[in-house]
């Protein structure tokens, strides 16, 4: 597989890193457990200046735009914007012009694109995403639904593959995206990178904390996720959920759907998943238990959401257990 990184002035140092790390690991691990057999991948990174610099002003040595060699995939990280003043002025930018015409050809020439997080505005201003499916940033969803009417976000999972575009959510799903093309060329392989760079025994406390910019701006969105979590096994209420915050149904049905771009209970039901997928992927749990845990009364109704949300099953979700690590 061939892929070419497209980082602009600017650009989301994790996101970039995210990628390259993930497509080198895939590199190194696949020479080593079959040296000369193994997938591999042909990475360039490509800007449209000469000098590009990310967020935290690091020099990123590139390839000029214009000696792209016909790549599978495009793959655009995000830029380092994380308000609407920042990122609207930025997609007017003339190098982020010139990259909107590079996507528009590169897709005319049969290349595919994927892109995470803020990148997917920039994919969405050159006018490819119309009639597409596409997901980004949460906190931006607002922004994003007003600005590109004709794209259909969905905003409850992680990567969503539309046709020839495939794009992931908040700043880590650059992640979610690069294990997702790994998958694409061999899912062996992406089972055993994600081992590496993903997966771990213990818990993450990052899936229980709510950014602080989401609390400042609104701190009854942190409350509602604070009570959601501590429910998951209980089943959802509105009425509870709004008694329980002090604020009333219309308020927090409004505030929740404002903020995260979903009615409570759909971002309820992201909960039960995210955790169940925990589950499923670092303990030995059956099915059945794990149903019990996240608040369906049997394992058939769990599988079937998964299938449905994630679009895999639970062997698949199985694969990088860490027993078997």
């Amino acid at each position: 597989m061939k892929l070419t990184i497209l980082a602009l002035d600017g650009v989301f140092d994790t996101g970039l890193s995210a990628v390259l790390d993930a497509f080198t690991t895939a590199n190194d691990l696949a020479a080593i457990q079959q040296p000369g057999v193994g997938p591999h991948f042909e990475i360039d990174v490509i800007g449209m200046r000469r000098d590009v610099r990310t967020g935290l002003g690091m020099r990123v040595p590139v390839k000029p735009a214009s000696a792209m060699d016909r790549p599978d995939w495009l793959v655009v990280p995000a830029l380092a914007k994380k308000t609407p003043e920042q990122l609207v002025p930025a997609l007017a930018r003339r190098d982020v012009l010139d990259a909107l015409a590079l996507l528009r050809q590169s897709h005319a020439d049969g290349v595919k694109i994927a892109t995470a997080c803020i990148g997917t505005f920039v994919l969405a201003e050159s006018g490819l995403l119309n009639g597409e499916e596409a997901t980004t940033t949460w906190w931006l969803a607002p922004l994003f639904r007003q600005r590109y009417p004709e794209v259909r976000l969905d905003s409850a999972r992680m990567v969503v593959p539309s046709g020839d575009f495939t794009t992931a959510g908040a700043a880590m799903g650059h992640l979610d995206l690069a294990l997702w093309l790994l998958n694409q060329a061999s899912p062996d392989l992406a089972s055993v990178v994600a081992r590496y760079l993903l997966v771990d025994a213990r818990p993450s406390q990052a899936p229980y904390m709510i950014p602080d910019h989401l609390a400042r701006a609104d701190p009854l969105v942190e409350r509602f996720e604070r009570w959601a979590r501590g429910r998951l096994a209980e089943g959802f209420s509105l009425d509870a959920a709004a008694s329980a915050l002090a604020t009333s149904t219309r308020t927090l049905q409004r505030r929740i759907e404002a903020v995260l771009g979903k009615s409570p209970l759909s971002y309820f039901q992201d909960l039960r998943v995210e955790r169940a997928v925990h589950l499923l992927r670092t303990s030995r749990l059956d099915i059945e238990a794990i149903a019990s845990e996240v608040g369906y009364v049997d394992g058939a109704t769990l599988r079937t959401l998964l299938r449905r949300r994630l679009g895999r099953g639970v062997r698949e979700l199985r694969v990088a257990r860490v027993d078997d690590m």
